[in-house]
């Protein structure tokens, strides 16, 4: 049943078979009853509330447009996704080179993921991880002070008071995008509560990056499970085994999902 869309009516469709690609916190709430609890077998139950323990991760994008490049990155070695050693930003890219919407040969345009979020996913103690459990809720004036202080330390040539007033780069503007629940949280024994594609109900199928896949939470999982779903239909309208789709697994089909569990 559709609903929503477009502001139209509901309309109920019928089809030969079915795909959910929705996050998983999403998807445990639409599994139907039925499926949960041994109406349809147990093998149905037992594969549905498996994934009951996987929940997501509140996650911050700060997005900040400087005055100036940030001249380590203009380098086009980091025309890529670079991983930080800060503990409140996991990874960023200057999208001044990496995305051609915002290519600009004089100025940086920074885009940040500011994670975790919340204490609860950071591990260790409060002690140890400060302020994190209020991120999510605090204000985007406080996450983009907390931003440009730990750029500070990335960056301390172009950022912060040690910077020469020549080389000095000021912020022109920030845009903060808060999304409350996330990827999934890959903590550890999360990886035995990861459904495959294929599902105990012979119709429907599942796509995501939470997904049994080789990777974990990330776009590169998320399109890795889009192929790994479309095969799986294909498979099952031919009547065949399903292949092998990913170009990084050389192990057969029918065994990496216990592989990579292990």
């Amino acid at each position: 049943r559709l609903r929503g869309v477009g502001g139209e009516e509901p309309v109920v469709m019928t089809a030969d078979r079915y795909v959910s690609c929705v996050p998983v916190h999403i998807l445990q709430k639409l599994i139907p009853t039925e499926w949960r609890d041994g109406t349809h077998g147990q093998e149905v139950s037992k594969f549905m509330t498996n994934m009951d323990p996987l929940e997501p991760v509140p996650v911050i994008n700060v997005h900040l447009w400087f005055d100036r490049k940030l001249g380590e990155l203009g380098d086009e070695a980091n025309n890529q996704l670079i991983f930080s050693r800060s503990k409140l930003l996991s990874v960023y890219a200057d999208m001044s080179i990496t995305c051609k919407e915002y290519e600009d040969a004089e100025r940086s345009v920074l885009e940040l993921v500011f994670a975790p979020a919340g204490s609860k996913f950071g591990g260790g103690s409060a002690e140890e991880f400060g302020e994190y459990e209020d991120w999510i809720g605090r204000s985007d004036e406080d996450i983009v002070a907390a931003t440009m202080k730990e750029l500070e330390d990335l960056f301390p040539q172009y950022i912060g008071p040690a910077a020469a007033d020549a080389d000095r780069a000021n912020l022109r503007k920030s845009k903060i995008v808060k999304t409350p629940a996330s990827v999934y949280w890959s903590r550890p024994g999360m990886q035995q509560h990861r459904p495959t594609q294929t599902t105990p109900i012979s119709n429907f199928f599942l796509g995501g990056d939470f997904t049994l896949q080789r990777y974990l939470a990330s776009m590169e999982g998320a399109v890795l499970s889009g192929k790994c779903v479309a095969e799986a239909v294909e498979a099952q309208c031919e009547t065949r085994q399903e292949r092998d789709v990913s170009s990084v697994l050389t192990i057969e089909k029918g065994q990496w999902p216990q592989r990579v569990r292990q």
